[in-house]
């Protein structure tokens, strides 16, 4: 899953110096890169031959299917490196002081609200409601990539306010599976996971470094969080936002910097492209008559159309009615790109969907955000190419 900086990894003192190969995982071009070939892989193959490839997703392999550990089990690990990534910057970066997070963490708020309300209009009297959040999220790694392969002469405030936006944008729908899409909670489950998350806590209270104590006790506590009800990637978060970011005196990195130095290459070659192979096989049926549905023209439309309105119009309305101001550097011609990069959903909102739908409506509710995903990037790409050349120019 809010950086001052591109980011760059320091050799970790426990590992030794870093590998070419996981320098370059780390980097949200090729982890993004790395997610659509697994995308194209999925849809290439459900529409092929896809009784083999719902075979494949159907194999049981203990208690879970090869889905369900896609969207259970994976997604947890992208969304402990986004817990880790959010508790530093409320800490140390650039959510750390109101003033300069505001605009974002606002933009963010209307760009999940707004491309709800639209989903909502469009859908309103049918049963396609429970699906409001689908297009309300922004894929991280797709949006940073996209801005690294065609913005390499836009200000790094750009990036910085993408990364804030991005980052509460997944945490409010993160905030929305747990409370919205949570059928029935098993109170025990609840209870071992909570239990879990204390003895984490303490682990990084007492200085503790060993992975062989913190690696079982996450197991447990993503194993409870599991069986509660409530979606497991909730427990990826809590204990990103347990992990200490601040480092002792004795210490060259936190233990957040550590933990994301290891686990991000993990994060972006296997979790999310994994979870993509098994959620973006959906049959292209129907041609352009699909788009007549309202539960994709909802998608779409809010995704394509509702992320830029509301990241403009929240950014907007902040500066205009209150002391809030852009960040230096910045100008509204640079946030229009990244208000249009919002709009590519994928990973978050194919979770929603596979949450909020079953059968057809789910594969609806995919080829939408698969579809809107592709128009919103391409579009952000010509804005900020456009824009990459005028800033070069100048």
């Amino acid at each position: 899953m809010i950086v001052k900086r591109p980011r760059r990894f320091l050799p970790d003192p426990d590992q030794g110096e870093t590998t070419f190969v996981g320098d370059l995982l780390r980097s949200e071009t090729v982890g993004g890169s790395v997610a659509l070939v697994a995308a194209m892989v999925a849809l290439t193959w459900a529409n092929l031959d896809f009784s083999s490839y719902e075979r494949f997703r159907d194999w049981q392999i203990g208690p879970l299917d090869v889905e369900q550990w896609a969207s259970d089990g994976a997604l947890s690990v992208f969304f402990f490196v986004a817990g880790l990534e959010l508790k530093r910057e409320l800490l140390v970066g650039s959510l750390r002081r109101p003033a300069d997070a505001a605009v974002p963490v606002f933009a963010a708020c209307c760009g999940v609200a707004v491309p709800a309300l639209i989903f909502v209009v469009i859908n309103r009297g049918t049963d396609n409601l429970v699906g409001w959040a689908v297009p309300a999220a922004t894929d991280i790694a797709f949006a940073l990539a996209i801005l690294s392969v065609v913005g390499s002469a836009l200000p790094s405030q750009l990036r910085a306010f993408l990364l804030t936006l991005a980052v509460v944008d997944d945490l409010i729908v993160i905030v929305v599976i747990a409370v919205f899409y949570t059928s029935s909670i098993h109170p025990i489950g609840l209870l071992v996971s909570v239990a879990a998350f204390g003895v984490y806590a303490a682990l990084q209270r007492l200085r503790v470094r060993s992975s062989l104590l913190y690696l079982p006790v996450a197991v447990i506590a993503w194993g409870a969080m599991h069986e509660s009800g409530v979606h497991a990637t909730i427990a990826g978060v809590v204990l990103g936002l347990l992990t200490r970011v601040i480092p002792d005196d004795d210490e060259v990195r936190s233990p957040a910097e550590r933990l994301e130095h290891r686990i991000a290459p993990l994060s972006s070659a296997v979790a999310v492209p994994f979870f993509a192979l098994l959620s973006a096989g959906v049959q292209l049926t129907g041609g352009t008559a699909v788009l007549h549905e309202p539960l994709v023209l909802g998608v779409v439309l809010g995704l394509v159309l509702g992320k830029p309105i509301g990241v403009l119009g929240g950014s907007w309305l902040l500066t205009r009615f209150t002391r809030a101001e852009l960040n230096d550097g910045l100008t509204w011609r640079d946030l229009l790109g990244v208000a249009v990069v919002a709009g590519v959903g994928f990973t978050v909102s194919l979770l929603v969907s596979d949450l909020a739908f079953t059968g057809i409506e789910r594969e609806q509710a995919k080829t939408a955000v698969l579809l809107a995903s592709l128009v919103a990037g391409l579009a952000a790409a010509l804005i900020l190419g456009r824009r990459n050349r005028q800033r070069r120019e100048a």
